[in-house]
């Protein structure tokens, strides 16, 4: 048998093995800059992803891959930046759809002609897909937000990171009629390096905040928009709700807050990929 030959059947056996087996790797704890959880074992994603083979990550890729996970394909290091530079802002919307304050969400980023980021949970995504559709006609983008939003998935086992990360991104493309999401952000920031590398093995980019404006709190709109002010310097991603509440505090503060943004010279952009 040749040498490639015995390579690419090894290869299939190890994927089959896995669809039966499933996740063996149990669950750790780590920062979203960690590398490597302690105590690494042996995973498999999906039966149908491509095994990490290459020694290669994505350009410009801080984290090491883990060899046994499906090659990360957009990078698995957080994201923060803004595809528009430095003088640019990254807004991005968690928790939804919802369908009293998504709309009214929308109605204010068109007004403005802007655009963003929606980080959906699975859940609703599934119950309102013709909100989440209507995101999607006003060309914003999309990002898995988890199936079921818990900031305590970090400390989980790997199979259940798995589904949280896998399923809501099923979820959210058959909602939208078959439009994928770009981004993965974790629950609270719930991040580990293997559900990292998931989201990026199936296109979605981790993805960060610089700001946190707190507006799930309802701290009052003046709050925000000086939280805003006062973080801006340290950086462009901009955190803000559509779900989970009373969000009239949300809506009013992006109205004053992006009109402002453009008279300072700011400009609005995506998150890198």
């Amino acid at each position: 048998m040749r040498e490639g030959t015995r390579a690419v059947l090894a290869a299939a056996t190890t994927v089959v093995v896995a669809a039966v087996l499933g996740p063996i790797w149990g669950g750790h704890t780590g920062s979203a800059t960690d590398d490597r959880p302690e105590g690494r074992g042996r995973a498999i994603a999906s039966p149908s992803s491509p095994l990490y083979t290459s020694e290669q990550p994505p350009a410009d890729q801080k984290s090491v891959p883990d060899p046994h996970l499906p090659a990360p394909v957009v990078s698995m290091d957080i994201a923060h930046a803004s595809d528009q530079g430095a003088h640019a802002v990254n807004i991005t919307v968690d928790d939804g759809p919802d369908p009293v304050w998504t709309p009214r969400v929308l109605k204010v980023l068109r007004d403005n002609g802007v655009k963003a980021v929606f980080c959906m949970i699975g859940r609703n995504a599934a119950r309102y897909p013709d909100v989440l559709r209507q995101v999607v006609a006003d060309g914003h983008r999309l990002c898995d937000h988890s199936v079921r939003h818990d900031t305590a998935m970090d400390r989980k086992p790997a199979s259940y990171q798995y589904g949280e990360v896998v399923d809501a991104e099923r979820m959210i493309e058959r909602a939208s009629g078959g439009v994928k999401p770009l981004y993965y952000r974790a629950p609270g920031g719930a991040f580990t390096p293997y559900s990292r590398q998931i989201a990026a093995s199936l296109g979605m980019r981790p993805l960060g905040w610089n700001i946190d404006t707190e507006d799930y709190r309802r701290p009052g709109v003046r709050t925000i928009l000086s939280t805003v002010e006062r973080e801006l310097r340290n950086g462009p991603t901009i955190l803000f709700h559509d779900g989970g509440g009373d969000r009239s505090q949300t809506v009013a503060a992006l109205a004053a807050l992006l009109p402002r943004l453009k008279e300072q010279g700011y400009v609005f952009g995506f998150p890198v990929r």
